[in-house]
């Protein structure tokens, strides 16, 4: 039932599209830029994705260096807490639309990390995550399997999980200020690491 309804809701946005957003989306596929943001292995398994045997560039899927040009970002395995924030920081640069790939085990449920004190075990509760690719690593067959994918999404108007993130903004927030308030800031101004150290001797009840 429960698929049933989710395939229904899915015909429903693509007969509300109107002819310049099938237009829009029809192009939009077709020019991706991809910022893949090497957290781990599923690094290695980019450049064969990206060269000759697989050449995923002729989908007109291509790498971009910062974050302010691209569509795709890519998390290519485990994450730690520190990572995380500038994973935050670098998706929230991205202008809309953008899109999630979570490489790997590690990246959607912690993998060999899971039990891990400083790993993220879910990216997807801190950003939203459009598809996950499961695997120790995801081959690059499986890469372009996903790429193509979203492609049919964003033409299908399907694609929207960026949405969830401002309109869901508390819940991945929250998650975020759990997981950061174990963790001094790094590389941060000193007025926030002060902050950092008040806030714990207040919550530990120490007194100044």
């Amino acid at each position: 039932m429960l698929e049933l309804n989710l395939n229904q809701d899915n015909q429903k946005i693509q007969d509300n599209q109107k002819l310049w957003d099938k237009a829009i989306n029809f192009f939009r596929k077709r020019s991706l830029w991809m910022l893949h943001y090497c957290t781990g292995c599923g690094a290695m398994e980019l450049p064969p994705t990206m060269t000759s045997r697989w050449d995923v560039e002729r989908f007109g899927v291509g790498p971009m260096a910062t974050p302010r040009q691209a569509d795709i970002l890519l998390v290519t395995g485990y994450v730690s807490t520190k990572t995380l924030k500038r994973i935050i920081r670098t998706y929230e640069q991205m202008p809309e639309p953008k899109w999630v790939l979570a490489f790997g085990s590690c990246a959607i449920n912690g993998g060999m990390y899971w039990d891990s004190y400083n790993t993220i075990t879910n990216v997807g509760e801190y950003i939203p995550v459009d598809i996950s690719l499961a695997g120790c690593m995801p081959r690059p067959e499986a890469v372009l399997d996903s790429l193509l994918k979203l492609m049919d999404m964003i033409q299908r108007g399907e694609a929207k999980a960026y949405k969830k993130y401002k309109e869901n903004y508390a819940y991945y927030k929250a998650n975020q200020d759990r997981i950061f308030k174990n963790a001094e800031p790094v590389l941060e101004s000193a007025k926030l690491k002060f902050e950092y150290k008040e806030q714990n001797s207040s919550e530990m009840g120490v007194e100044k």
